[in-house]
């Protein structure tokens, strides 16, 4: 008999999440599914990892073919603790999110759901992270539950190369309107911040951070471009941050 697959789902998001508890129901009918959610938002963590307190898990569900956790720490450590903790064999695939808001272009470095993307393939496991270009706790995932449902279908079907992982942005748009799926790349971008300065109570100054995201390129292949017409964005990425066309210039410097 052929083994089920071993799926870790997470996200950043909380466990109660209705992005984390909708993806959970796209993937359960592919495999055994094991779920180590954060037990509170842990959005903009990046790939932050808990280094000064203990990390505790705490198990909400087990029943057949599916078991789902808790964890007081990052996406990262949620990961980190369902490899080396959790699991009794290593996990075929990892699906992170369903995000509250999009995690297009630049926005990537500072996504706790990808985050846990690239945990899963810095373990040689065939991973993906999906968002939704919503910030709102009432966003409604339906429209796209097909697509997610293929995507997933397809990494499972193909697994991915060794070290690369594929972030998924959708637009937040009715199921009639979306026009497909586009592989393409991520957009240039930064984010202008600035910061809300006020005073508490006790006279003390405090800050809110604020921001606007401001595209710098233009490219018709970027996730940027394709969620503004209407496709879901998917961008295969991987975690070597070499700069390989600064190499030779570099290089010079010191020849």
């Amino acid at each position: 008999m052929t083994r089920k697959p071993l799926i870790l789902v997470t996200n950043d998001d909380s466990v109660k999440a209705p992005g984390l508890r909708f993806l959970i129901e796209i993937v359960r009918p592919f495999g055994k599914v094991v779920v180590v959610a954060p037990d509170r938002p842990q959005s903009g963590t990046a790939h932050a990892v808990t280094v000064n307190h203990p990390l505790r898990l705490h198990q909400i569900a087990k029943e057949k073919d599916y078991e789902e956790y808790s964890c007081n720490g990052t996406p990262a450590d949620c990961v980190k603790l369902a490899f080396k903790v959790v699991l009794k064999r290593r996990a075929d695939f990892l699906f992170s999110g369903i995000n509250h808001g999009t995690n297009s272009s630049i926005n990537i470095i500072y996504s706790g759901t990808m985050a846990a993307v690239f945990e899963g393939a810095l373990a040689g496991v065939s991973s993906a992270g999906f968002s939704l270009a919503d910030y709102s706790m009432d966003a409604d995932f339906r429209p796209s539950a097909a697509y997610i449902k293929e995507i997933v279908s397809a990494v499972i079907k193909n697994k991915l190369p060794e070290g690369v992982c594929l972030n998924v942005n959708i637009p937040s748009i009715q199921r009639e309107k979306i026009k497909g799926i586009k592989v393409c790349r991520q957009a240039e971008g930064t984010w202008q911040e600035d910061f809300i300065e006020r005073t508490d109570p006790q006279g003390r100054k405090y800050y809110w951070m604020t921001g606007v995201f401001i595209k710098t390129g233009h490219g018709k292949d970027t996730d940027e471009w394709a969620m503004a017409h209407n496709y879901i964005a998917v961008v295969p990425v991987h975690f070597d941050f070499t700069a390989n066309k600064a190499l030779k210039p570099v290089s010079n410097w010191f020849s």
